[in-house]
């Protein structure tokens, strides 16, 4: 149970120097020579190099290992539109963990442009830098509009992870709740509260991971999304039920075997979780206040399997356990896109990992003894290693067996080497993280 107070978070990011990220040379620099060759005269001769073939950018920058994290604020955590600048925090440290948990850079930038057209704009302007875009925390709708013209229109990765990221751990997190219940994803029925874009994102991949779409009813702040509804935008009337006899989240829940909620705090009731079936799943993911407490919802029955979006109570639905790897796997073989089979191959993977035996030094990085698969662990923990090496691999398996691969891994044994020489150096760098940590706690 990790409890955080405003004055640690505010130290942490002010001390020893404020914000979490900063550029460190990969090249010589302690020589005339070195920095001839560095800048001027000697990089005009990657920059021709280039200009004859666009595709040595990734040969002669770090184009190849470089991420951009880019927000407009208009959806930042529980926080809502708070503005790109102060959003930066956010990014900042999105690109902090890309680089501990998947050895890639990141740029985090800040777009004060809300209008999705000029926005787009901006954002395909500056993508020759990169070699992939995670688009953040960006409210709906615009975000649909954002992210599906970026990727018509750019020829690298382009991902929300608002939607997608959230979408794959909780697919990963669903599969095996579902596996623990005795419930199978074809005919489980499943009550989403939300309709926003993670809430349509996921609903989506567990479509396509075998749920049907009748077995789904979606709920925004009015009640139930019905089709003789004349409110609805487009992307709410794709998930419409023809049902007219529910219109309220209690209606909906009872006898539901899964509820997801994307929403609000408090909407779900004890009295709601005591009407679902047997054995039902909730996962309430709304931050930072859920929409059904883990206090409440455990004492309300006891054959619940119960997940939230926090960190401080078990099975946390964490965008982290994914994008890292997605963003990795993406850049090494160089895929046009993360398709919907990259997607499901990283939940399966996830899903997967949290069946293997949990390594020591995972449990006592939270202070817990004895974790194994089951009610409470449904899903691997941030820290665990070996995610990098289970989850990438299978990504870029499904990338070129999908065809939007332009690299292909041939020998994985070594591709494998060379994830786990990435793993020793984020084992060197959080240890570094932490001893500065500590230091500027000290001191503060």
């Amino acid at each position: 149970m990790i409890k955080v107070t405003e004055q640690q978070a505010l130290d942490y990011h002010k001390y020893p120097i404020p914000g979490k990220i900063e550029i460190v040379p990969t090249k010589p620099y302690a020589t005339p020579g070195d920095l001839a060759l560095a800048y001027s005269p000697g990089v005009a001769y990657p920059c021709l190099a280039i200009e004859k073939n666009p595709g040595d950018s990734y040969e002669y920058t770090n184009r190849g290992n470089l991420v951009a994290v880019i927000s407009n604020g208009t959806a930042v955590l529980g926080l809502g539109d708070i503005g790109a600048r102060a959003s930066k925090p956010v990014m900042e440290g999105k690109a902090l963990l890309f680089k501990i948990f998947a050895g890639l850079d990141a740029y985090d930038i800040e777009v004060d442009e809300k209008d999705p057209k000029r926005f787009v704009e901006i954002v395909k302007s500056i993508s020759k830098t990169f070699g992939g875009i995670n688009l953040e925390d960006i409210k709906a709708p615009e975000c649909f509009e954002i992210e599906d013209s970026l990727r018509r229109e750019c020829t690298i990765p382009v991902m929300h992870d608002d939607q997608h990221g959230t979408a794959i751990i909780s697919a990963a997190g669903l599969l095996n709740a579902l596996e623990i219940q005795g419930k199978h994803i074809g005919s489980a029925t499943m009550v989403v509260n939300g309709a926003g874009a993670a809430a349509m994102a996921c609903t989506n991949l567990y479509v396509a991971l075998g749920m049907r779409r009748e077995n789904i009813i979606m709920c925004d702040s009015k009640g139930v999304v019905t089709a003789d509804r004349t409110d609805l935008n487009a992307y709410k009337r794709h998930f419409a039920t023809q049902r007219t006899d529910i219109r309220t989240l209690a209606d909906a829940v009872r006898g539901a075997d899964i509820f997801l909620g994307l929403s609000v705090a408090d909407v779900l009731t004890p009295d709601m979780v005591r009407t679902m079936a047997p054995r039902p799943i909730v996962f309430a993911l709304a931050n930072p206040n859920p929409e059904i407490s883990y206090e409440a919802a455990m004492s309300s029955r006891d054959d619940i399997v119960f997940a939230t979006g926090r960190s401080d109570y078990p099975n946390q639905i964490n965008n982290v356990l994914g994008f890292p790897y997605i963003f990795r796997a993406a850049l090494d073989c160089r895929a046009s896109t993360i398709n919907e089979e990259m997607k499901k191959a990283a939940a399966i993977a996830i899903a997967a990992l949290a069946h293997a035996p949990v390594p020591d030094d995972v449990a006592e990085a939270y202070g817990i003894s004895g974790l194994t698969f089951g009610r409470d662990y449904i899903l691997p923990k941030p820290f665990d290693k070996r995610l990098l090496t289970a989850v990438t691999p299978a990504i870029i398996r499904a990338a070129q067996e999908s065809g939007v691969a332009r690299r292909h891994v041939t020998d994985f044994e070594a591709y494998g080497e060379k994830l786990e020489s990435i793993m020793c150096a984020n084992d060197a760098l959080i240890a570094y993280l932490i001893k500065n940590q500590k230091e500027c706690i000290t001191n503060s």
